[in-house]
């Protein structure tokens, strides 16, 4: 009779927190700039409490030149000592970067996405995060785009947040977890996730 093998549970996640471009000018075009960015701190903090790696991602073109005010990091999401900062100058934060190296120096195997701007930097980042084998959480109210200058062609901000999370939600990639989470309810593994409020 041949013993009966217990299957090996699944590695826990090593999760790294993303912040893509929460940049002076973009945040001051952003729809719910305020929330978001406070969102964010929120993860930072707790991130940073469980020890798990807060990588900042930075744009960098001839919009936001280098070195000026609007091309700096939000006062309130700030790195800390030692935590990666990111250049990068596509909306894809691998493409032309040392993102990937910095995670995988770190361990890293599950990113939690949150910045600016939806449609264009975080959606690239996070589908390229996937077909580099990261396993991904997009956190709901953690991730904003720039508000309309009134009707047109594009959807409106609240409709394109909402309508990524929901693609999100139902996203399937071989071998990878893709998880839509309220930033409240993200757990870097040094606890409890944060309660709401």
């Amino acid at each position: 009779m041949t013993p009966i093998r217990s299957a090996a549970a699944p590695a826990a996640p090593v999760p790294a927190l993303l912040v893509i471009d929460m940049q002076n000018t973009l945040v001051a075009m952003a729809y719910r700039a305020a929330g978001t960015v406070a969102a964010i701190a929120r993860l930072q903090e707790r991130a940073r409490a469980a020890g798990a790696p807060v990588v900042l991602v930075q744009q960098g073109d001839e919009e936001l030149e280098p070195g000026t005010d609007g091309w700096r990091i939000v006062p309130q999401l700030a790195p800390a000592p030692g935590e990666a900062v990111v250049p990068k100058a596509a909306p894809d934060s691998f493409l032309g970067t040392e993102l990937d190296a910095v995670l995988r120096a770190r361990g890293v195997t599950e990113v939690v996405v949150t910045g600016f701007a939806t449609e264009i930097c975080v959606e690239s980042t996070a589908r390229q995060a996937l077909s580099r084998g990261y396993d991904v959480v997009l956190v709901a109210d953690g991730h904003t785009t720039s508000v309309r200058p009134g009707p047109g062609p594009y959807a409106a901000p609240e409709a394109s947040v909402a309508h990524h999370n929901e693609i999100y939600r139902n996203l399937r990639y071989p071998g990878r977890r893709v998880r839509v989470l309220p930033a409240a309810e993200v757990d870097f593994g040094g606890g409890a996730p944060a309660t709401a409020g």
